[in-house]
């Protein structure tokens, strides 16, 4: 795609955002570059919130316990932490989780308290988020075989999480929704249990950098280009922008959707990810999928964590509660959702027509059954091997 004029004009920030991201100085926009990473990272690790389980569980509302379970093969096992609501009886609807960071950065823990707040509670659904492995120490496919190992341990246990393997959704935000997006792609080409929808917000989806919104936003939203092309670079390696990288690693590349499930995607309208996520959209449709597509004027990247109770934010996250809530109550096996879902080994049948709109303790785990590496696509991740689940 043909560069944007520099300098491009932007869209304005909505003004409730707006103020909240200047509230917090030009260090909110300074950018993750190959020579400060280690820096940023370190500063990072030691600011975001890592809340213990006894503090998830808060004051016995929320059954929390984290797992660690087999990681691929050759790999370290892979924490996973799971919670639902108290009290809560028979087998739930699983989101399983994927935090967002650029690929680089973040915790599994960090977005339990609000996925609880959001969506578990209000909907009676369980929750699973994943520790997957972060560049640059682990590149490209290991955190994606990492989400896979997580989600078919998940599926397999599903009576032990007290979960319904058929009513499973996969989501994430930034770095964590394009995992999310990459991790649909993977259950359909090379098997595993298959989701009943995507949750994509903001996901991280082009390693090229190509895109308008990527030249237009340069230097004016939270993530720019700068920010991604590091991330990709530590992600990726000297692949980046490769003509043959496969759309497992950037989702961007993949020309032909068919066969994945319902997405909801949204994106901000002064966000670098703008162009990739809505071009994304447009490519489930033309495979005849379905997508929901919310594009928040005025919103930058992250702008819900920037300013929680701007009226905005409060609007994008009950579209999202609602997009989940029809999710849910769609029978399985209905037109527009993976014929058959949870099935290992199972792939989707093409989605329907798309949409715009733009505007309990867990007892302990059994061993898990052995498998081989997957095949039939380049760069597969590899099933996850034989080894004992431990609680902690």
């Amino acid at each position: 795609m043909t560069a944007a004029p520099h300098p491009a004009p932007t869209p304005p920030f909505d003004p409730e955002l707006g103020a909240a991201l200047a509230a917090l100085g030009e260090g909110a926009r300074e950018p993750y570059t190959p020579g400060n990473l280690a820096a940023r990272l370190a500063r990072d690790a030691a600011a975001r919130p890592r809340p213990t389980v006894h503090e998830l569980r808060a004051d016995g509302r929320f059954d929390v316990v984290e797992l660690r379970v087999p990681g691929p093969p050759g790999a370290p096992e892979l924490t996973l932490v799971s919670a639902r609501p108290t009290g809560t009886t028979g087998p739930l609807p699983l989101l399983y989780y994927l935090h967002g960071g650029g690929m680089i950065m973040g915790n599994a823990r960090s977005v339990v308290p609000q996925l609880l707040r959001a969506w578990a509670q209000p909907l009676g659904m369980a929750v699973v988020s994943a520790e997957y492995r972060l560049a640059p120490g682990a590149r490209y496919p290991a955190p994606l075989e990492d989400c896979y190992a997580g989600l078919v341990w998940a599926a397999e246990h599903a009576p032990e999480l007290g979960v319904d393997p058929a009513r499973i959704v996969i989501g994430g935000k930034s770095a964590g929704g394009g995992l999310a997006a990459a991790l649909a792609l993977l259950t359909r080409d090379c098997g595993g249990p298959v989701p009943i929808g995507q949750l994509l917000l903001s996901p991280m989806l082009d390693d090229r950098g190509d895109t308008f919104s990527s030249h237009q936003m340069a230097g004016v939203d939270t993530w720019d280009r700068t920010s991604n092309a590091t991330a990709w670079g530590a992600l990726l390696g000297d692949r980046r922008g490769a003509p043959d990288l496969p759309p497992h690693a950037a989702p961007a590349r993949a020309t032909e959707l068919t066969g994945l499930p319902p997405a909801y995607i949204e994106v901000g309208s002064a966000e670098t990810f703008r162009d990739e996520c809505v071009a994304y959209a447009a490519t489930l449709w033309r495979s005849g999928g379905q997508a929901e597509l919310h594009v928040w004027p005025g919103a930058f990247h992250g702008f819900d964590s920037v300013a929680p109770h701007a009226a905005l934010t409060l609007h994008a996250r009950e579209t999202r509660t609602r997009w989940l809530s029809r999710l849910l109550a769609t029978p399985v096996g209905a037109p527009g959702t993976p014929g058959t879902p949870g099935t290992p080994g199972g792939a989707g049948a093409p989605g329907g027509a798309g949409t715009v709109a733009t505007s309990a303790e867990i007892p302990s785990a059994p061993d898990v059954p052995g498998a081989t590496t997957l095949s039939g696509a380049p760069d597969a991740p590899a099933v996850p091997g034989t080894a004992r689940a431990a609680r902690r």
